[in-house]
């Protein structure tokens, strides 16, 4: 009879021989969304005897993953600012490191502002603004109807729906300022990186939410350069970035001339993750 630690057991073995770099976690998650249990459950009765529907639906799920499917496209879910997110594949999935973005943007703006989220994906950076901000009028774009769609599910299951709207727009097409700031996480993997990429992201995840042709910065450069048009005087662009890539960005800024106070904030593993620059201000008299 399968058991919960047998189950787990094999699961983890099969995934440790293929290579998984977490094959106990990977198992455990796994089962604790095929049960609708927690992992305290798993630990407290490692005993109990599972039926042959959930062990079959439940090793059917560690097969996925055996062939590299991202977990989180296996069970339809990944957190990110400690709201649940559905994702599948035509989505991005969140990363922890993309909460810096959202950490950068609530330090420019709050209260009663107008935000842009450019190629939204599951609309994890739009929601967490607008979970922050309940005053704030959040537009999510993406060019992928079926992106935009999954992030106004999002919205609406984070009770968010009221304040985010969800449009399929390529980047800051029919979109009208004055906006107090633009967040955009663009895909920015260039071309002699992407073909590097762990097989679980370069195989399952949408291509054009990570290449950007040439050195990886070509959509960026296309909001600096559109940006400024529906910001308002003193509005900010912020967009997270490659590690190698923001001191070429810094420099486009600076020679567009329309932007002053421009930044770089590391992760919080060193690495350069978002560049941003506020539109100048008007001086008067």
């Amino acid at each position: 009879m399968a058991t919960i630690r047998s189950v787990l057991q094999e699961a983890a073995d099969t995934l440790r021989r293929h290579g998984l770099p977490s094959p106990r976690l990977d198992a455990e998650v796994l089962l604790c969304r095929c049960l609708r249990t927690d992992r305290t459950h798993l630990y407290t009765y490692p005993e109990e005897i599972l039926g042959e529907h959930a062990v079959r639906g439940f090793l059917g799920w560690v097969e996925r993953r055996r062939k590299q499917e991202p977990v989180a496209y296996i069970i339809g879910e990944k957190e990110f600012w400690s709201i649940p997110f559905a994702v599948n594949r035509h989505v991005l999935i969140p990363r922890a490191e993309t909460e810096i973005l959202v950490e950068e943007a609530l330090r420019v703006v709050g209260g009663r502002c107008n935000i842009l989220d450019v190629g939204t994906g599951s609309g994890a950076v739009a929601v967490a603004l607008s979970r922050e901000l309940p005053l704030a009028r959040v537009v999510a774009t993406d060019r992928s109807a079926a992106a935009a769609e999954t992030a106004a599910r999002n919205a609406q299951r984070a009770g968010v729906a009221d304040r985010v709207c969800v449009l399929v727009a390529d980047l800051l097409e029919s979109i009208r300022g004055p906006l107090d700031m633009i967040v955009s996480n663009p895909p920015y993997i260039p071309d002699d990186e992407f073909e590097e990429l762990p097989p679980g992201v370069r195989e399952y995840e949408p291509k054009e939410a990570l290449w950007a042709a040439g050195d990886g910065t070509a959509v960026h450069r296309l909001l600096i350069g559109g940006a400024a048009a529906v910001l308002k005087d003193g509005g900010w662009l912020l967009m997270e970035t490659g590690d190698r890539q923001a001191e070429r960005l810094v420099e486009a800024f600076r020679m567009d001339g329309r932007y002053d106070r421009i930044e770089i904030r590391k992760d919080y593993g060193g690495r350069d993750r978002v560049v941003k620059a506020r539109k100048r201000e008007l001086e008067h008299g």
